[in-house]
């Protein structure tokens, strides 16, 4: 391959109910919209854009792919590295946020906790 693929600048996450996404996104990440429309919402993570889309359009992006039912249950997990998780933990509360784990100390020596958002995407805070 001539060219590395490396640098990944866009995740988009298949929503069921978009405007519930939004608010969460913006509630507990503290950021603004960045962009969107009917069918989109999304938040700029620094070097990493995350694009809420409305799973009726995700057909169109990745057909004839199928877009998996949230009982499925999760198949990927998003980490963003933090200077103290029980305080980034304590301030996600705050916010409402609801984890599924943690803060806890991990075998492999980082402390975690895990949230999901309103569609069941995991993301962990980990350090």
């Amino acid at each position: 391959m001539a060219q590395p693929l490396t640098g990944v600048t866009a995740i988009t996450l298949f929503v069921d109910d978009l405007a519930a996404a939004r608010e969460f996104y913006g509630r507990a990440f503290g950021l603004p919209v960045m962009f969107e429309d009917g069918a989109s919402a999304v938040f700029n993570f620094g070097n990493t854009l995350i694009n809420l889309l409305d799973s009726a359009e995700a057909p169109g992006l990745i057909g004839p792919a199928s877009v998996a039912d949230r009982s499925a249950g999760a198949r990927a997990q998003f980490t963003i590295t933090v200077e103290d998780v029980d305080a980034a933990h304590a301030e996600l509360v705050a916010r409402g946020v609801e984890f599924v784990n943690g803060p806890m100390d991990r075998p492999w020596g980082i402390r975690t906790a895990c949230f999901a958002d309103p569609a069941g995407h995991i993301w962990e805070i980990a350090h």
